[in-house]
């Protein structure tokens, strides 16, 4: 990873910074005032859980880091062909819901960490360095991004995840991250 010199944010890297704390603010709205059980409750017809949420953006953010400063990223082997079990989709699943002794305190605090080294990624990271992505089968093969799509890619993704969460609240108790 190449850094860069001057650790003033500005331009580019400070857009970034702005849209990835926008979205980060609006995603963790919908966890306001949710006891553990209300952030652990399905609301709707998927497996989807605010608390779940949480944990899976900043698993998800914690993995590009890794990405953006070694070309590594976290997750399962597709270098070969994998066949999807259901013993591996309830796994799946279950990352999506409060574990055992976890709290919306404790997956918001740790989010919160993963948040603060993505945006120290954001302010060093050389924007145009990149790497190939892992193969897996929802990317064609010697794919390359940048730092820089990295970055807006977490955007995106947090973004969708906010929109998961404003339902998912909306039905537990009707608040409303807008409007």
């Amino acid at each position: 990873m190449t850094t860069t010199e001057n650790s003033t944010v500005t331009g580019e890297r400070a857009d970034i910074l702005h849209a990835l704390g926008k979205a980060r603010h609006f995603f963790r709205f919908t966890a306001q005032g949710l006891t553990d059980e209300q952030a652990n409750t399905q609301s709707t017809v998927s497996a989807l859980t605010i608390g779940g949420l949480i944990k899976h953006v900043a698993e998800v953010e914690r993995s590009w880091g890794e990405f953006v400063r070694t070309g590594e990223q976290s997750g399962p082997d597709f270098s070969e062909e994998v066949e999807f079990t259901p013993e591996m989709i309830a796994e799946w699943e279950a990352k999506f819901r409060l574990a055992e002794g976890e709290t919306i305190a404790g997956v918001l605090a740790d989010y919160e960490q993963v948040a603060a080294a993505t945006d120290e990624l954001v302010r060093t990271a050389d924007l145009d360095a990149g790497h190939e992505l892992p193969q897996a089968p929802w990317q064609p093969p010697g794919e390359f991004w940048t730092n820089r799509r990295v970055f807006l890619h977490l955007v995106a993704e947090i973004a969708q995840h906010a929109g998961h969460a404003d339902i998912i609240r909306e039905a537990i108790d009707g608040q409303k991250t807008m409007g």
